[in-house]
């Protein structure tokens, strides 16, 4: 194969985020809201995040972008500034963060100064995995004289070795049951992402139930490990607030879906509930931890055929 020649290849340059976007928050923010930047922006961070209100009112202020972490219902704050960070926007980001009740605050600049990049990795140090800070580089990049192409550079985000302590920490005073718990969903979470069915993944918790995202606020899939019944178990669980507009568009395609994944499912069954699921289920014993790699090859599989059936289905639900 011959070598490329110098006229064969492009030459690579930065470009100032001014030439695109003006002004921040007539030009910038409305840009970053929208369905396909908003994705690109989460992508980065490993999200998968929904806008919920732009300008979002915060007393006298408002913050940029208001979203939701679609995997586990909380909310996002998003602080943009097209320049050097400063004071005002930090102070800016966390009373948005703390007044909204987010847990996830994400600061986005052009540059970002070594304080300020220290201040978001010493708040990430010091507080749980219940909230988390990152700092993103908003960069613009051309080739020869192509289309200018955005670029999200997550330059601060917490430390994942710091939220395994703190869990490992705080299984000591765990029950047996919920110890086991853990150690299962930790071993799932891990086969989740080295298969890559899912690009991130929440921190395990000692607890029945393991939520991964569908994309879209109050319907996700929620997995089970029912130490009592010994099932395990993958859910569309689908909030009161759209149950009843979105169970009976999916369940029209109840044919298709069941095709696409397999397998009968249990549709709603318990109609009594005003959150609705869609099942299915598979008896193991979950105390033999023999069985555990088959039982979550199971599970890693359910959930990718899940998603694969109903992720689009989930974006195309109309609101009745």
């Amino acid at each position: 194969m011959a070598e490329a020649s110098e006229k064969d290849l492009g030459k690579i340059k930065k470009l100032d985020v001014r030439k695109i976007w003006k002004n921040e928050a007539t030009e910038f923010t409305p840009w970053l809201a929208s369905d396909e930047n908003i994705s690109q922006l989460g992508k980065a961070i490993g999200f998968e995040l929904e806008v919920d209100q732009v300008e979002a009112s915060v007393g006298p202020y408002s913050a940029d972008i208001l979203a939701k972490d679609t995997g586990t219902g909380k909310y996002v704050v998003i602080e943009n500034q097209l320049g050097k960070t400063n004071h005002d926007h930090l102070g800016k980001a966390i009373t948005y963060g703390s007044v909204l009740d987010a847990g996830t605050v994400i600061w986005i600049a052009t540059e970002f100064t070594e304080e300020h990049q220290r201040a978001l990795d010493w708040l990430n140090e010091y507080t749980t995995d219940e909230l988390s800070f990152y700092g993103v580089l908003i960069e613009l990049w051309q080739i020869d004289e192509s289309r200018p192409a955005v670029r999200f550079n997550v330059i601060s985000r917490p430390a994942e070795i710091k939220r395994e302590d703190a869990t490992g920490k705080s299984k000591e005073a765990l029950s047996e049951t919920k110890k086991l718990q853990l150690e299962f969903w930790s071993d799932f979470r891990k086969k989740l992402l080295e298969t890559k069915v899912v690009t991130s993944a929440q921190t395990p918790r000692p607890q029945y139930w393991f939520d991964v995202a569908l994309g879209r606020s109050h319907i996700f899939l929620s997995n089970i490990a029912n130490t009592w019944e010994n099932k395990i178990g993958v859910r569309v669980y689908i909030g009161n607030k759209i149950a009843d507009w979105a169970l009976p568009q999916l369940e029209e395609q109840k044919e298709e879906i069941e095709t696409e994944i397999g397998s009968k499912l249990q549709w709603n069954p318990n109609p009594e509930n005003r959150d609705k699921t869609i099942a299915v289920t598979k008896d193991v014993d979950l105390q033999n931890r023999e069985e555990w790699a088959m039982s979550i090859e199971w599970l890693v599989d359910m959930v990718r055929r899940f998603r694969k059936a109903f992720v689009p289905r989930v974006k195309n639900l109309k609101q009745i």
